[in-house]
């Protein structure tokens, strides 16, 4: 997959470019596949965040940007249907557009559907997370943002890439996460982990790994 790991979606004309760019194509001919889940998990999910992120009225702009189409897959409703059915949904997306919310729940549902044994196979799709969308690609949350809890009982993720993310850097909605505390939750990851602000995306093609921003960001612990 080629990916956009967001932490407020496609916020600025900078995000944007860099989503035109992996999609290869204008974004009016290129369909999506959103992905509510996350919204519902933790103990702040509730009906109304997955319904304003699939509509396109969430502050976070994802399903709104224009698409061809956009289609939904919620992943809990998955093991109730036919495998070969919803895989071919997700090969014939362009994008997929996957919400914000618990991280660890994502993962457990990205886990349990089989959507995440699908990811090595999906070569030219763009995959584009929105805060807990994003963070579930890394190694691992910290306990800094672990809500619900697994039935592993960690804070493991997917591991899809070699970083960590701490999102809404210096957030007016989350004041906790100042750049002391990002600093703090670094110290506890094992290497190299992002701080970053509403106006940031990491863009991750091929094993490269380009931070495209037009606000805040710092790396920690980086790679020697």
């Amino acid at each position: 997959m080629k990916l956009l790991l967001t932490d407020s979606g496609v916020r600025n004309a900078s995000i944007r470019a860099a989503l035109v760019d992996l999609l290869g194509k204008p974004i009016s001919e290129a369909s999506a596949l959103c992905i509510p889940t996350a919204g519902y998990g933790g103990p702040y999910g509730d009906p109304g965040g997955p319904w304003r992120f699939v509509s396109g009225r969430s502050p976070s702009p994802m399903t709104g940007l224009g698409w061809k189409s956009v289609g939904m897959l919620e992943l809990t409703a998955l093991p109730g249907i036919d495998r070969e059915r919803w895989v071919s949904w997700v090969r014939e997306a362009d994008a997929l557009l996957v919400n914000g919310g618990d991280t660890l729940y994502l993962c457990h549902w990205m886990r349990e559907s089989g959507l995440a044994d699908l990811f090595p196979a999906l070569h030219d799709t763009v995959y584009v997370g929105l805060s807990a969308g994003s963070m579930v690609l890394t190694p691992r949350v910290g306990e800094h943002f672990a809500g619900w809890k697994p039935p592993t009982g960690d804070d493991s993720t997917l591991g899809v890439v070699g970083f960590s993310v701490f999102p809404h850097l210096d957030s007016p909605d989350c004041p906790e996460n100042t750049m002391a505390e990002a600093e703090r939750w670094a110290a506890g990851t094992a290497g190299p982990a992002y701080a970053i602000d509403a106006e940031t995306a990491i863009k991750v093609t091929d094993g490269t790994v380009e931070v495209v921003s037009e606000g805040h960001w710092k790396l920690f612990n980086p790679a020697s």
